[in-house]
């Protein structure tokens, strides 16, 4: 089997109901692409029926791999494990939740093109303003202060990046929130576009305000954490548990 062009990949937590409509308007999206894709949808310790709602998409469609962690281990695990299985020259990362809109995905490809990591800004954000517009612009300025990367939403999960900046990089937790400054380390070309961000329609959000203040702790560590991450000789951490992998070979 020829390895895809594109990879994509989503980390779902208790998202029961979104699969399907994800998977639908995901599909819908990319088969208009003159390109080859998968879809790596990371089930993280779902207790929902998420796990069975993915499978059943799994089975339906062939360009889909289903991971089953074996309980939850946390949004940075999440990419890690897509970051290990994908194999595309690129690699589109979003929310499973519906709040990131596919229809961003071809123009931010597009871009990708000339650039290493293209990172979406939810400019008209759908969220609280005081728990999380506004602790996010404040975590994205004192980001773009320590990391020398200027970006209005580190958060954004909608990103594309470049596979061979992405895969050889070694995580720690969290740091997903910081990944196009890490990844930059091994292509430096960062963009950054307007994205759609729309309401969440089901289920409930995972955010909460001690991320915000994780992000303030990890500030005075984050110049070593990331060059730890691109060091060769860093040992690569243990993020992660597969209980397993559903795909058609």
């Amino acid at each position: 089997m020829l390895d895809p062009d594109v990879s994509i990949v989503i980390p779902l937590r208790d998202e029961e109901q979104n699969v399907v409509p994800l998977h639908d308007e995901l599909t819908s999206v990319l088969d208009q692409l003159e390109t080859t894709y998968e879809i790596i949808l990371i089930d993280d310790g779902s207790t929902d029926g998420t796990f069975e709602q993915l499978a059943r998409v799994q089975a339906q469609d062939a360009k889909v791999k289903v991971v089953r962690f074996t309980r939850n281990f946390g949004q940075t695990a999440a990419f890690a494990a897509g970051f290990a299985e994908a194999r595309g020259d690129y690699i589109v990362t979003l929310d499973g939740d519906l709040q990131n809109d596919p229809h961003d995905i071809p123009d931010m490809l597009a871009l990708a093109r000339r650039k290493d990591i293209v990172s979406g800004w939810r400019r008209e954000r759908q969220d609280s303003f005081l728990t999380r517009y506004l602790p996010s612009a404040i975590a994205n300025w004192l980001l773009g202060i320590a990391t020398g990367v200027r970006l209005h939403d580190n958060g954004c999960s909608l990103k594309v990046y470049r596979a061979k900046v992405v895969k050889p990089l070694k995580l720690r937790p969290g740091m997903h929130r910081y990944l196009p400054a890490i990844a930059s380390q091994l292509g430096g070309r960062v963009a950054e576009v307007e994205v759609n961000h729309r309401p969440r329609q089901h289920g409930q959000s995972k955010y909460n305000l001690s991320r915000t203040f994780r992000v303030a702790a990890d500030l005075f560590q984050l110049r070593r954490l990331m060059r730890e991450a691109v060091d060769p000789a860093t040992p690569t951490p243990d993020l992660y548990d597969i209980a397993e992998i559903r795909e058609t070979r």
